[in-house]
């Protein structure tokens, strides 16, 4: 029998549903509310540690915050289906797109096509998929607060570990990944 190695994906499966703070990192922990909302406690855990003296580089890395919008941001997921796996989110907690402001659904659109070009600069990936699983019905792992999923895709990554053995392998850690993703994000438009 073989064994993979994914010890982030350990927190995941034991903490998702009893987590008392949903979203907020352990380098974070020093923020003292609770949105009960995973994007919104990140968020605030990160504004917290930059208010309180952490630097926004660190403290934007250690809750994955890729890039800061008006409206909305990007963030990366912290258990990724594929390497590059990244959100774009409103910071408005809403649960509907027909709910989103228009200034907000055109971020929202605008940061989905800029995710695109730093993914396809970073990856260069063959295809995308980029989703928006609205409501629980639907699949939305948080079916309270509107995300759009954005993975970069190559020819052949659905092989036989993910088709027989359930399992992913990724090549990178979410450190690389955000690293990787800042720097792109400095050299595109």
């Amino acid at each position: 029998m073989e064994h993979f190695w994914s010890p982030w994906r350990f927190t995941y499966v034991t903490t998702a549903d009893t987590a008392v703070r949903p979203g907020v990192p352990v380098k974070l922990a020093a923020w003292p509310g609770n949105y009960n909302c995973v994007f919104c406690n990140l968020v605030a855990s990160i504004d917290y540690a930059i208010d309180h003296g952490m630097s926004v580089d660190e403290a934007e890395s250690a809750g994955g915050l890729v890039l800061r919008g008006e409206t909305c941001f990007m963030c990366l997921n912290a258990y990724p289906y594929t390497s590059g796996h990244v959100m774009v989110m409103p910071y408005a907690h809403l649960d509907r797109l027909a709910k989103l402001p228009t200034n907000a659904a055109h971020e929202l659109i605008e940061l989905a096509q800029r995710t695109e070009r730093v993914l396809n600069l970073v990856y260069s990936p063959h295809g995308f998929n980029f989703g928006l699983n609205v409501g629980k019905a639907a699949g939305a792992g948080v079916a309270e607060h509107l995300h759009l999923h954005a993975m970069p895709r190559w020819t052949g990554d659905t092989n036989f570990m993910t088709t027989i053995a359930e399992t992913r392998v990724l090549p990178e850690d979410l450190e690389s990944t955000w690293r990787r993703l800042r720097e792109g994000l400095s050299r595109i438009k």
